[in-house]
């Protein structure tokens, strides 16, 4: 056996005489289309609030809105595209100065905002000074939300690969994968060295750091070396067809997403059935969004539900990292069970 796929599993530590240096931290990231409607929806209902104190009826609270949205819609799209195109730029600073410059953007968005309706000569006495801090505290209050959807976002994952590694490599997988390799060892030690080195690479792949994300070519590898260890345990029962689209392989996704889908195939469809099942994994680009579909026929039938544990794992973690831009399905019909992802690209 190659040994440098069993020494692989360990990770390099820094070196002892420097520490290493601190990975840039982005304390709020606005470069999301989900967080984008979301700034804009608080920005508006935040408005509307405020707008029925000073409104005599609903016409003119209408109106009063209708003014006021044309001075904030534009100054927290600026807001925003700024806080996107300077992304790079300020997870390199301190959190401290992050949060004080966000809130610096937000009162110069309410200026600019105020300064159109002025430009536009919608105002005869612009409110600067309110519409300054106006934004400043609008900024504030969107910064923490973000912050704390950042915060939130770390022990979810970390939970969910926890629960990944307890459901996903367990130990009569494992027992299973050695028995399997045990009875090549004599008769073809070549396939037996094969099917350990796979495991390895799963084992390898399963300890990564869960904070990171990765390609949609890499899962699909490992989802092959799965199936590799499989077919040795199933043999002809087990029918794979890959339909693989090279485009798409450019998608990030969360560690171990495909995986346990492809599992779910094999424990679902081919191993209560005595002829096996067929498994299909297929990928296609269109257009910006990578759609990713797991397909498994269930000659048994649905058999006991299960507690659906890897799904919804699979489905918060994909929410997780691309929020709204990231679409999870599954469902059986006619005998097919199929999981289907779309994935920004």
């Amino acid at each position: 056996m190659n040994d440098n796929q069993i020494l692989s599993t360990f990770q390099d530590l820094p070196p002892t005489g420097r520490p290493a240096a601190p990975a840039p931290v982005l304390v709020f990231d606005a470069c999301h289309i989900g967080v984008v409607l979301r700034a804009v929806l608080f920005v508006e209902v935040s408005l509307a609030v405020v707008c029925m104190f000073a409104s005599a009826s609903v016409w003119d609270w209408i109106a009063r809105l209708a003014l006021v949205t044309g001075a904030a819609l534009p100054g927290t799209l600026a807001w925003l595209l700024a806080a996107c195109i300077a992304k790079r730029w300020l997870a390199g600073m301190p959190k401290a100065a992050q949060y004080a410059l966000a809130i610096a953007l937000g009162g110069i968005a309410g200026l600019y905002g105020c300064g159109l309706l002025a430009w536009s000569g919608l105002l005869e006495s612009p409110p600067w000074v309110a519409s300054l801090f106006s934004g400043a505290l609008l900024s504030s209050l969107l910064v923490a939300a973000l912050v704390m959807r950042a915060k939130g976002r770390t022990p979810a994952d970390t939970a969910a690969r926890l629960a990944e590694l307890q459901s996903r490599i367990r130990p009569h997988f494992l027992f299973n994968t050695l028995n399997s390799a045990i009875a090549l060892v004599r008769a073809e030690p070549a396939k037996a060295e094969a099917l350990l080195e796979d495991l390895s690479d799963l084992f390898r792949h399963a300890l990564k750091d869960p904070s990171s994300s990765v390609t949609l070519r890499e899962e699909l590898l490992l989802a092959q070396r799965y199936l590799a260890i499989e077919q040795v345990r199933f043999g002809e029962r087990l029918q794979v067809q890959w339909d693989l689209d090279p485009k798409a392989e450019a998608a990030h996704l969360p560690p171990l997403i495909l995986q346990p889908l492809v599992e779910n195939a094999v424990c679902h469809g081919v191993e209560p059935s005595a002829q096996g099942a067929a498994i299909k994994i297929s990928t296609r680009c269109k257009g910006t969004v990578a759609v990713i579909k797991v397909t498994n026929t269930v000659p048994a039938g649905q058999g006991a539900r299960g507690h659906g544990l890897a799904l919804r794992n699979v489905q918060e973690r994909l929410a997780l990292l691309h929020d709204v831009q990231g679409q999870f399905k599954s469902g059986l019909k006619d005998g097919v069970y199929q999981v289907r992802m779309e994935v920004p690209l």
